[in-house]
């Protein structure tokens, strides 16, 4: 109805109400027929307006489309890239595989930890295609109001066959990120608004004809697949599942390599030293990395960024911010003694293995030790395992020698140490050997924990003993420079043998 009628309508109600009244009639039952009436349809209209208003939203945002990207400009991957090539290839070369009888894929499902490049995967796929995008996340399907996220399901689709049309285009790609809020596992009871949106879903997925133009392929991304629904991930429905990792070394120097493109470095600068500094990273964290180092270096006014910025840059998004908290004079020694015992059971552990010792806060550590880049590893034997054990709870062994009780600061080293246990229990590296987790009761578990942390926490409080002599050369330099170079620190135990581990 037209904004003017409803005007009118608003208007003339009252003074018909009234004249009603003023000449004899019982308006109160018409007053209240014309209440129910005006809340049923604002009911009404909130809920089918709020999925029109919520979709025209979304059509708004993403008018202009997303920004063209294509599967060379994302770093790493390389083996999830060419999975997900090969299965665009069936849109792609869509006759071909007809002559074979093939039935191309209707969705593809792109899991892996955060900030992998999951979505930059998806656009690079629009863009592979030459199909329209339309993009959307989990949560914008959930609503209090029922059917509200099945109805922005239909809209979504509805979408993209409109803009592919539209654009004269014959493929279209709708991604849907973090779908494990909508498509989570149905349980039994009471129906849920979740499940409304699913079965939604399901039905458009089974509704998703190949060989009709435009062809839809609908791609997802999780960091929680074993959330997700059986009926979602059958074949049918998500018919590839593409796992998108941590990059190694090599990918990480890639994606390094990439946004550093705009970026004034020093020609000492190597990013290969960087990418083996950065073991674990993300790709987000490593876009991190290069943007802090390219502020470290402005902040010193700067043309160049240098090797040691980027240096930097890893310790704040590795550990947080330097912070100015001042700490007491007992209270550096303790974090100094603390950090050197992790320290001297990394160099017997792993020789040549720490990289600096360090007293500057950041974020909530006090101090911490910095390790040389080692080579990547996968696959963790048993030895090796305990030796990160042995390194993790060396810093309270350290604190219990020279003060005789620990400190708060080992939580996250306890924490730590427990998650490698865990571990170990569930590779059969303990004495419970190949067990169920699930079958094993909570207090053989303790026991186990507990009988493999103490043999460990006694085996490192012995090889502190062992390098006492240590501690006396190399707290005096640390207190004093609140830092220590791996080579400093060599060369206080050079006159030593160490232990093997």
């Amino acid at each position: 109805m037209r904004k003017w009628m409803w005007e009118l309508v608003i208007g003339f109600a009252p003074v018909f109400l009234i004249f009603m009244a003023f000449i004899g009639y019982n308006v109160i039952p018409l007053v209240f027929g014309l209440l129910m009436f005006a809340a049923i349809f604002v009911m009404l209209k909130m809920r089918g307006g709020g999925i029109a208003i919520g979709a025209a939203q979304e059509r708004k945002r993403r008018k202009a489309g997303p920004a063209k990207l294509t599967f060379a400009e994302i770093g790493g991957q390389e083996s999830a890239k060419q999975e997900l090539q090969e299965a665009l290839d069936f849109m792609v070369r869509h006759e071909e595989i007809k002559r074979f009888g093939i039935r191309p894929i209707k969705g593809i499902l792109l899991t892996g930890p955060p900030g992998t490049g999951k979505t930059l995967m998806a656009k690079a796929a629009a863009h592979y295609t030459n199909a329209v995008f339309v993009a959307a996340s989990g949560s914008e399907f959930v609503e209090m109001y029922v059917g509200v996220g099945a109805g922005r399901i239909r809209e979504l689709f509805k979408e993209a066959r409109t803009r592919a049309a539209k654009e004269n285009k014959e493929n279209a790609v709708i991604f849907i990120d973090e779908i494990d809020v909508i498509g989570g596992k149905r349980e039994g009871g009471q129906q849920r608004e979740y499940d409304q949106t699913l079965n939604q879903l399901l039905t458009e997925m089974d509704g998703i004809y190949t060989a009709e133009t435009p062809r839809i392929l609908l791609m997802a991304a999780t960091n929680r697949k074993e959330m997700l629904d059986s009926a979602l991930l059958r074949p049918g429905r998500f018919d590839r599942h593409i796992q998108v990792d941590l990059p190694d070394k090599k990918g990480r120097a890639h994606i390094l390599e990439l946004h550093a493109k705009n970026k004034p470095l020093h020609e000492s600068v190597s990013l290969d030293k960087v990418a083996e500094e950065s073991f674990g990273f993300s790709g987000a964290q490593l876009e991190s990395v290069m943007n802090e180092a390219a502020i470290y270096a402005m902040r010193e006014s700067l043309k160049e960024i240098e090797q040691r910025h980027l240096s930097m840059a890893i310790d704040k998004v590795m550990l947080g911010e330097r912070t100015d908290r001042e700490s007491t004079e007992e209270e550096k020694r303790r974090v100094a003694i603390h950090e050197l015992g992790h320290a001297i059971a990394a160099e017997v552990v792993a020789p040549g293995s720490v990289n600096q010792v360090a007293l500057s806060p950041r974020g909530r550590a006090l101090g911490y030790v910095r390790h040389n880049p080692q080579e990547d590893k996968y696959l963790y034997t048993k030895a090796y395992l305990e030796g990160q054990i042995v390194i993790a709870l060396a810093g309270a062994a350290a604190e219990e020698i020279y003060y005789g009780e620990r400190s708060t600061g080992s939580s996250n080293d306890f924490e730590q140490a427990i998650n490698i246990v865990h571990t170990m229990m569930t590779s059969g590296l303990t004495s419970l050997g190949i067990v169920n987790m699930d079958m094993m009761t909570k207090e053989v578990l303790m026991n186990e924990n507990s009988a493999i942390l103490d043999e460990l926490a006694a085996k490192s409080k012995q090889l502190l003993l062992d390098h006492s002599s240590v501690f006396d050369k190399s707290l005096e330099i640390l207190l004093r420079e609140e830092r220590l170079s791996g080579e400093q620190f060599r060369c206080q135990i050079s006159d030593r043998t160490l232990l093997p581990a």
